[in-house]
């Protein structure tokens, strides 16, 4: 591991791979990122992120770029990279960009698009999905894919599929042994009661009655002994007090 000493709130202005080659390797413990999403919108910088000619492109960008993440991630790092997916155009496989305003004119300007190769009009693109796969394939480790629903999200003017809430959050790690605290939640249900099987002792062994099955039938038929004495071990099993492991659905 490398240290890197650094000034607090520190920003670093450039192009992304770059920027990344002149950090050396082992010596960051955590990225956050959100790339600029593909052909949504249009920064007015030459050579940006997102408005690659195809998605094939774009991720292989992408790619190339987390490889350098990669490289200076120490072993224990994690990496956390929020994505957000988009349609093929109403043109065949070609679409618009959303207008936007260059820092140069100030003019608003439209341009086309081509999604990828044999893509359906209005198709959704799952351009996260391919994103984690090529990750995957490229040695990073996949620990979690988080949906961040979004309670007051933006609407949208289509009429014909249902409105997106959501968007995805890769939780990726570079060796099997990373740094992670655990965070709990509280439970949606009580737990003051906590259900199992009835056990007693049965010739000198446990012996199960089970209580849900067996009660619609009206009778409360007897287990085989090895089932009781995992049953009993079963019974001792209680929530944790602090709460539950957090979910991966966020909002």
């Amino acid at each position: 591991m490398t240290y890197v000493p650094f000034q607090s709130n520190q920003i670093l202005h450039g192009e992304a791979q770059a920027t990344l080659r002149s950090f050396p390797p082992h010596s960051i413990d955590c990225a956050v990122t959100s790339p600029p999403y593909f052909h949504l919108r249009d920064y007015g910088v030459a050579g940006q992120v997102g408005l690659e000619s195809t998605v094939e492109e774009y991720l292989d960008r992408l790619c190339r770029i987390f490889d350098e993440v990669k490289r200076v991630l120490k072993p224990q790092g994690t990496c956390w990279v929020n994505m957000g997916d988009t349609y093929g155009g109403s043109g065949g496989s070609h679409g618009q960009i959303g207008s936007s305003k260059t820092p140069d004119n100030q003019r608003t300007t439209r341009q086309k698009r081509h999604t990828g190769r044999n893509t359906a009009p209005k198709c959704l693109l799952q351009i996260p999905a391919r994103f984690g796969i090529a990750m995957c394939a490229r040695g990073w480790i996949l620990r979690n894919e988080i949906i961040w629903q979004k309670p007051n999200g933006m609407p949208t003017s289509a009429k014909d599929r249902f409105t997106v809430d959501f968007e995805k959050l890769f939780f990726f790690v570079k060796s099997p042994r990373y740094y992670f605290k655990q965070q709990l939640e509280p439970y949606t249900h009580p737990i003051n009661r906590w259900g199992g099987n009835q056990v007693k002792p049965y010739q000198g062994k446990f012996q199960a009655y089970a209580t849900t099955a067996d009660r619609s039938r009206g009778s409360r038929a007897k287990l085989q002994p090895p089932q009781g004495a995992s049953f009993e071990r079963a019974r001792r099993v209680r929530p944790n007090p602090r709460g539950r492991n957090k979910r991966c659905v966020w909002s």
